[in-house]
């Protein structure tokens, strides 16, 4: 069973901000590369959100590693996987807010 997956405000946005990194910094390719990593993990997780490790107990947020650069944060329910944030792992991880 695949669960239907919602972005809160903060990952879109977060989203947003490192696709904009990406083409400013980057070429065409490396944007497209990632978007498909980031839909490969959405649907790796939508089949069996369990897989990845929880690294907030009390909110059962997990951390999926998209690539050394970049993690996705996520909880789920019976039905739905919420996108929290995406971040930047060689930022302060004391700035991660959920």
């Amino acid at each position: 069973m695949t669960r239907a997956i919602v972005w809160s405000p903060l990952s879109k946005q977060d989203f947003l901000t490192l696709l904009e990194y990406l083409k400013e910094n980057w070429d065409d390719k490396v944007v497209q590369g990632f978007i498909k990593i980031v839909d490969s993990s959405l649907v790796q997780i939508s089949r069996n959100p369990g897989q990845f490790p929880v690294i907030y107990r009390e909110k059962e947020i997990r951390k999926c590693v998209l690539t050394k650069h970049n993690s996705l944060y996520y909880r789920y329910g019976e039905d739905f996987i919420e996108i929290l944030r995406m971040y930047d792992n060689r930022q302060d991880p004391k700035k991660l807010v959920f």
